[in-house]
């Protein structure tokens, strides 16, 4: 299949449990729950996305026609030494991350992420899977390495899926003009210590 990436990028892990480690960024275009396109934003089903996954023309972008020309373009931008680690993003990156990508990543010696919605099964030969739910009529991954839960959003609570088999539950203040979510974000997780807090790290100290 041909890989359409709107960018690659090499930077620090900004949330979740592996927050500060080095990663190449492999973002996908497209998603399932929004167009991406404002004028389709009120009516999607993950209205509040900050990213942009349209097209194929962000940073080191385009379109690649194989497994291996991928991976070895994300190959590229790690420096010597160290795990090699890709984040894949989105967009929903699991409609276009399959095994013969994860197997050409692994090859070149990376420890593989996904960084998924969870409305589409993860292959079980992923190193590392993140889930970021936002719509649960179409929620299908229900085990993981980490959850993490923007909050607050409309659709879905902890209460919703504190109970699913993953490893690490993090809540995510939602990223709102306007608004500052981190302090009921504390309080719930202080509240409720299943939770432990995730902030954006890379936009607090000014790096993609």
């Amino acid at each position: 299949m041909t890989y359409s990436v709107k960018e690659i990028f090499y930077t620090l892990q900004g949330e979740g449990a592996h927050t500060g480690r080095p990663a190449v960024f492999c973002r996908f275009s497209g998603c399932n729950l929004w167009s991406g396109l404002e004028k389709d934003r009120e009516n999607a089903a993950c209205n509040f996305c900050d990213t942009d996954f349209v097209g194929v023309n962000g940073q080191n972008g385009g379109k690649f026609k194989t497994p291996e020309e991928l991976a070895d373009k994300v190959a590229s931008f790690w420096p010597s030494g160290g795990m090699p680690y890709v984040v894949c993003t989105g967009g929903e990156p699991l409609l276009q991350l399959d095994v013969p990508l994860i197997k050409a990543f692994q090859e070149r010696g990376f420890e593989v992420a996904v960084e998924t919605n969870g409305t589409l099964p993860a292959p079980e030969e992923l190193d590392w899977v993140c889930v970021s739910p936002k719509d649960l009529t179409q929620f299908v991954q229900k085990s993981g390495d980490e959850i993490k839960l923007v909050y607050p959003q409309e659709k879905i609570t902890p209460k919703d899926v504190e109970d699913l088999n993953y490893t690490n539950f993090f809540l995510q203040p939602l990223d709102e003009t306007g608004k500052n979510h981190v302090a009921e974000v504390v309080e719930y997780c202080q509240n409720n210590p299943k939770w432990r807090l995730s902030l954006q790290t890379h936009k607090i100290i000014g790096i993609d």
